[in-house]
């Protein structure tokens, strides 16, 4: 895990902690939740991946119904532009 990956799953399964990333050292700073474990950062970070990926999902998912709805309405992506609104 690389050390901004690492950040990502800290502050996924402690939001807003405190601390400090020295190479591969944890450095925790902060007096109102627990350091992590390793086990608790890795099982963070997969369940962070697992996140993204379904918002990634979500977000296309998304889309394909707003362009559904665009051509049952009979409009287009470029009328939207050309409108000002895409």
């Amino acid at each position: 895990m690389s050390p901004d990956e690492k950040v990502d799953a800290i502050l996924f399964i402690r939001p807003n902690a405190q601390f400090t990333l020295h190479g591969d050292e944890l450095e925790w700073l902060d007096t109102e939740q627990d350091k992590p474990t390793d086990a608790e950062i890795q099982a963070g970070f997969i369940a962070f991946q697992a996140k993204v990926k379904a918002d990634e999902e979500a977000a296309e998912n998304a889309k394909l119904a707003a362009e559904a709805k665009l051509k049952a309405l009979g409009l287009t992506i470029e009328d939207l532009k050309a409108l000002g609104i895409g």
